[in-house]
């Protein structure tokens, strides 16, 4: 079975539905990844950071699921804004491939190259050690002179607020083409939603499903949904919801009936949930049920909404 499709403002398509792989373990991903493209996906969302892409590229080999059919994406780390090109290079060696279909900015913040960790410096209030001079509009360049070299067909912005995108959307020669964010029931970020529509920027969704032993899975509303239109499980009309807003989803899992489960379940739920049902649940969380669940401490202000008051 394979997803249905999302065109990109670069007239690229991308499949709707991607495997993440964040807080996959190693000796766990290579077979995530293997068992996902043998169920019919065709996107896996990756990144430098996550330490595992050696082994996402042993599962895309092991397949047997031509590169050419499969949509990579994956993410410049805050320690490599002054050095694009290395960390999109340690990535490309370790998937395996010699390109990217889509890159993205993963947080908005160069840190210190030369701080106290390569991949998570810190101050001494527990902060994370940002580097202040770099600016975000260089870091952007930087990318788009990847696409100009075709190491990546595309590049995005990841957890970008409008306030951020703006900061480099009047100099930018390429337009982001995606923005990866934590979007759920809970955190529905309408109106940033809608300030990504109108900028041809589309929406990806990153911990759809929310955390692990996510309060989401037994929200009543999305239950009873669910038992509304015989579904099997709540995360299909979770992930149904999110299709339907035209956002892509990228649910993480390294079990193989879940991996299928969210493939078939987010597309059948698609198929039958109707304007009334996606009102409903975009009333959820303004009903009190507002949470996000991914806030690193960046000590600084994103331009989010529902986002702790940052202290230096």
């Amino acid at each position: 079975m394979a997803s249905h499709f999302t065109t990109l403002n670069n007239g690229q398509t991308i499949p709707a539905i991607g495997l993440g792989t964040w807080q996959s373990k190693p000796n766990e991903v290579a077979r995530a990844v293997e068992h996902a493209l043998k169920a019919g996906y065709r996107h896996i969302d990756c990144a430098w950071a996550y330490g595992n892409e050696k082994e996402v590229g042993e599962g895309l080999r092991a397949s047997g699921v031509p590169r050419e059919e499969v949509f990579i994406t994956s993410k410049l780390w805050g320690t490599y804004h002054r050095r694009v090109e290395e960390c999109l290079d340690q990535t490309l060696s370790n998937l395996g491939t010699t390109y990217l279909d889509l890159y993205l900015v993963h947080w908005p913040i160069a840190m210190n190259p030369n701080g106290n960790h390569p991949v998570m410096p810190m101050r001494p209030n527990g902060n994370r050690d940002i580097d202040e001079s770099r600016d975000l509009i260089d870091t952007w360049k930087g990318m788009e002179a990847m696409v100009k070299k075709g190491k990546v067909k595309a590049i995005g912005a990841s957890n970008f607020s409008q306030t951020v995108l703006e900061r480099i959307l009047p100099t930018a020669e390429i337009i982001p083409a995606v923005n990866q964010l934590e979007i759920h029931l809970y955190n529905p970020q309408l109106e940033l939603l809608e300030y990504l529509k109108s900028k041809k920027i589309v929406p990806q969704a990153y911990s759809p499903l929310g955390s692990t032993n996510s309060p989401l899975l037994t929200d009543e509303s999305a239950t009873e949904i669910a038992k509304k239109y015989g579904l099997k499980s709540t995360s299909d009309v979770l992930l149904g919801y999110l299709l339907a807003k035209d956002i892509i989803v990228l649910p993480k899992s390294v079990t193989p009936s879940r991996i299928e489960s969210n493939l078939t379940g987010a597309l059948e739920a698609y198929s039958v949930l109707t304007p009334e049902d996606i009102k409903i649940l975009d009333g959820v969380a303004a009903g009190g049920k507002q949470k996000r669940f991914i806030m690193p401490p960046w000590g600084i202000d994103l331009g989010f909404d529902n986002w702790p008051v940052p202290t230096k």
